[in-house]
């Protein structure tokens, strides 16, 4: 195991960022992202100061084996299950997207659905090949396992499907595109 989790995106990382606020409980940082080594092993230093405190923030990450761009946003991720997030805070931040879609502003409907689509996904990632639900491993940070604690039946494949499906679909008729594609 690589003493530093994967970040297998920017989008990812700065997912992370944000799921990680300050001490003082701020997450608006201006983030400065350089390589660099750190136990003999290259990384992504991300680092800057705390917009509201001032106290200097700093996060390593593990660069993935390949590069995962599809121009698309948000992109979290290759077909590998994610190492900075585990599949319940990727259920969170779905159900926190969703549940804060503007009603009045297609455009940022959209962007919401799409982001929720995309932790959706997330969560199916973690599912091995020929199992029907997300595995007890897949669940490693108290946000995680408080979310699988409260509804365990969320993390069956079948169910996590028909909701990515929903999002995809709602995020399609935000825009009005109504063919049932993101």
């Amino acid at each position: 195991m690589m003493p530093f989790a994967v970040a297998r995106t920017r989008d990812e990382a700065h997912l992370y960022l944000d799921l990680h606020p300050c001490v003082c409980g701020s997450v608006e940082t201006t983030w400065e992202t350089t390589l660099t080594q750190s136990g003999g092993e290259l990384v992504s230093r991300y680092s800057g100061g705390c917009a509201d405190c001032g106290r200097l923030r700093e996060f390593l990450f593990a660069l993935p084996e390949r590069e995962t761009l599809t121009g698309e946003f948000p992109t979290f991720g290759g077909s590998e299950p994610s190492q900075l997030l585990d599949a319940g805070e990727w259920l969170w931040v779905a159900d926190l997207t969703a549940g804060n879609v503007p009603a009045d502003d297609p455009a940022a409907a959209r962007q919401a659905l799409t982001i929720a689509t995309a932790a959706v996904e997330e969560v199916v990632k973690f599912v091995p090949p020929g199992q029907d639900e997300v595995p007890d491993e897949a669940f490693w940070s108290a946000q995680g396992r408080g979310v699988r604690a409260a509804e365990p039946g969320r993390f069956a494949l079948d169910r996590l499907l028909v909701v990515r499906d929903t999002y995809r679909d709602l995020a399609a008729q935000a825009t009005g595109r109504g063919d049932g594609h993101a």
